[in-house]
């Protein structure tokens, strides 16, 4: 389904929680293994955020998701997570991507607590290089 078109203007598609793609955690790790470009991304907003990242994610605020932020193509494959099952963070985020016209994003509901669950590790952000 493509957006509307009225007047020559691009209009975003409502999208409902029940319309974003999700994947389990051995797709998650698989892509991951693969190193198929895939961008993973942690959308914890501060008060959530607990310094834990998917080694090969980074972190991307749900309340900085908004024209142009983040800085990829609208084709580029990503996966959104946040901490858990319990968490909406990673389904708001993949929605809100979405209706910015990005048309390949899923949502890894498992989030942090189900990558650790099944045995895998987590890693810190790294610091941000000094100015």
């Amino acid at each position: 389904c493509l957006p509307r078109q009225r007047e020559g203007a691009l209009v975003a598609r409502r999208v409902g929680f029940a319309d974003v793609r999700a994947l389990t955690t051995a797709e998650l790790q698989q892509g991951l293994d693969r190193d198929s470009g895939l961008h993973v991304l942690n959308v914890q907003t501060d008060k959530f955020f607990a310094g834990e990242l998917i080694p090969g994610s980074r972190r991307v605020s749900l309340d900085t998701i908004g024209p142009g932020t983040p800085e990829l193509a609208k084709d580029a494959e990503i996966v959104t997570y946040c901490g858990g099952s319990a968490c909406s963070q990673s389904i708001e985020a993949a929605k809100k991507l979405t209706e910015l016209g990005y048309t390949n994003v899923r949502a890894y509901r498992e989030g942090l607590e189900g990558w650790k669950a099944a045995g895998n590790k987590i890693v810190a952000p790294s610091p941000a290089p000094a100015a």
